[in-house]
């Protein structure tokens, strides 16, 4: 006995209507994602890690408005999810030139620069540069952290903190 093709297709057909998988259309969702994401982003620590939020408000114009944007706390939504700023810094100047940024402290620095306070302050001022200087890209962002006596630490790059 021979099975034709139409037939095939029918019981193919009652065999997936009979397992409860329905057909449907195209569901449009608009352009694909593509490329990296570009715009200025605050890290702030979580018990997960490090986790940028973006600054979609304000234009930045300056690596000490990021600064300041970092030091003022993740925004209450973010607190809710989890969000907190560990980064307790002083008075401070902070300069970027091509890949290397540079924060000098005028007090002395209370962390070990291996925690997540310094990750969220090194994260955020690469993806900054990297903003401000589109040639740069954010991974190769140094920076280098300088207290009062000629204490340095760094440079750090984004990556030795993420995923911790």
């Amino acid at each position: 006995m021979r099975i034709s093709g139409p037939l095939v297709a029918v019981a193919l057909g009652v065999a997936l209507v009979g397992c409860g998988v329905r057909p449907t259309g195209v569901i449009g969702a608009g352009e694909s994602a593509s490329g990296p994401t570009r715009g200025v982003r605050l890290y702030y620590a979580s018990d997960s890690g490090l986790r940028g939020v973006p600054v979609l408000d304000r234009e930045i114009e300056n690596l000490a408005t990021v600064v300041k944007l970092l030091a003022s706390g993740p925004p209450p939504a973010e607190q809710l999810d989890g969000l907190t700023n560990l980064v307790r810094i002083g008075g401070y100047r902070v300069t970027g030139h091509d890949t290397r940024v540079t924060v000098r402290l005028e007090e002395p620095y209370e962390e070990t620069g291996r925690d997540l306070g310094t990750g969220q302050l090194v994260c955020t001022l690469a993806r900054a540069q990297s903003v401000l200087d589109p040639k740069v890209g954010a991974d190769d962002v140094e920076v280098t952290l300088r207290a009062p006596g000629d204490a340095v630490l760094g440079p750090y790059r984004c990556a030795e903190f993420l995923n911790r």
